[in-house]
């Protein structure tokens, strides 16, 4: 995501382009294929809400942008209530089309195993940085890579599921649209077969780490077993809440608890299993989601999966301008900084892309201010967060500098993040208006 994004834009500013691309010569554990905005954990750019919501906000920044990431993805979108969720297969397709037929983008297929002592880079390798280029970063910063483990939810075909059983509506019934008011698919079970459902996660056989493996998990994006693990309730307060449901097959009984099932594709032929990324070994899988009622004859399109991740820590290693501090003619965007979520990575490589074209062609500008979204987040990995405990981290209003005025507290919330949307949107604008319009 953020590499496309970053050459897109610095192409777009009149600067020429060389993505290198290891896939498919050079596989992940992770991808499947060597189109260039391939989508690997879930096909969800969160809520596109950009008066109440961080990640919607930023929705909307990219959009202003021009942004190649954010535009494909309104293009393949799928219903997904409040959410801005893709048919991952066409959107990738659509991104790697654009950037080929663009006149001063060039693809070259191979792996980068060193860091460029000469020329402009930007390093957008994501959380799967290849294992030579990741020890050429060590090398380089004197530091080993922060890393945690990230997981993979499977993937379901529709037509293996028991809809006597499940049904579709969206939480709350939100949506203007009955397609976005029926967007999730939604499998009920009762306190029995929860528990159950409990027992047979905690029991399973699961991926164990190789030996000095010490990373721990990302929060937003832990597996099932894990958050189990919390408690045997953590997972009914999840991704398995009960709430704003009514089963029509029995409108009078109350769910103990609910799987939600998300459209993964425009033709309604997959659905993946919302928040239930895994590392339960692939038969073990089968076994434990077949539990779940409506999917006891499930067919998986794709199982789950664990996953290292590697990122800088950034605080420490690049200035303002995302660049490394002891290579300043590299760059670095997406989720390798620090950033996580496709959308964050994708806005990461927006900035890059534009900092690095500002700086080739002779006029260089200052980051978006701290009160945007992506301002927000280029100063959280930039040195607002504390270097000794960085993490990964989505964006979110608490990276946001107070509004002047605004009370804290619930009651008060919806009104104060309209005030920090609107705030931003009018910085934001500012921040886009000097710039040369797009070649």
């Amino acid at each position: 995501m953020a590499g496309s994004e970053a050459a897109w834009q610095a192409a777009q500013a009149g600067v020429d382009v060389v993505i290198h691309e290891m896939r498919p010569n050079v596989a992940t554990f992770a991808h499947q294929t060597g189109l260039l905005g391939e989508m690997v954990c879930s096909n969800s750019f969160r809520s596109d809400d950009h008066e109440q919501n961080a990640v919607g906000l930023l929705h909307w920044e990219m959009r202003q942008a021009a942004g190649l990431i954010i535009r494909t993805a309104d293009k393949h979108r799928l219903p997904a209530g409040g959410a801005l969720a893709v048919d991952r297969d066409p959107f990738a397709q659509s991104v790697t089309d654009a950037l080929l037929a663009h006149p001063r983008i060039t693809v070259e297929y191979a792996e980068v195993t060193e860091l460029p002592d000469h020329g402009h880079w930007i390093i957008a390798t994501g959380p799967l940085t290849s294992s030579q280029l990741g020890n050429a970063i060590a090398r380089e910063t004197g530091a080993e890579a922060l890393a945690f483990f990230d997981a993979i939810a499977p993937i379901v075909y529709f037509d293996s599921i028991d809809m006597s059983r499940a049904w579709m509506q969206s939480r709350y019934d939100k949506g203007d649209t009955e397609k976005e008011r029926t967007a999730y698919l939604n499998c009920p079970m009762d306190k029995a077969q929860y528990e159950a459902f409990i027992d047979a996660l905690l029991a399973a056989d699961k991926t164990e780490f190789k030996e000095g493996e010490t990373a721990g998990y990302f929060d937003g994006c832990l597996p099932i077993e894990v958050m189990a693990e919390r408690g045997r309730e953590t997972l009914r307060f999840g991704p398995m809440k009960p709430v704003g449901l009514t089963n029509p097959h029995a409108p009078e009984d109350k769910p103990y608890a609910v799987v939600q099932l998300r459209r993964d594709n425009k033709l309604g032929t997959l659905y993946n299993i919302v928040g239930f990324q895994t590392k339960m070994k692939y038969g073990a899988q089968t076994d434990v989601f077949k539990t779940i009622p409506g999917l006891e004859d499930a067919r998986f399109a794709r199982l789950g999966g664990i996953h290292r991740n590697t990122f800088l820590n950034a605080p420490t290693l690049l200035d303002a301008q995302m660049r490394l501090r002891s290579k300043p003619n590299i760059r670095f965007a997406g989720q390798i900084t620090g950033v996580e979520g496709y959308v964050e990575s994708a806005a990461m490589g927006l900035l890059a892309g534009r900092l690095a074209a500002a700086e080739i062609l002779g006029h260089s500008i200052d980051t978006p201010p701290d009160t945007t979204a992506t301002g927000a987040l280029i100063t959280h990995i930039s040195g607002g967060a504390e270097a000794k405990t960085f993490q990964p981290m989505n964006v979110n209003f608490g990276l946001f500098p107070p509004v002047e005025g605004q009370k804290g507290g619930r009651r008060g919330r919806k009104d104060r993040y309209k005030a920090y949307t609107d705030r931003a949107k009018l910085d934001w604008s500012a921040w886009l208006a000097p710039m040369q319009e797009p070649a």
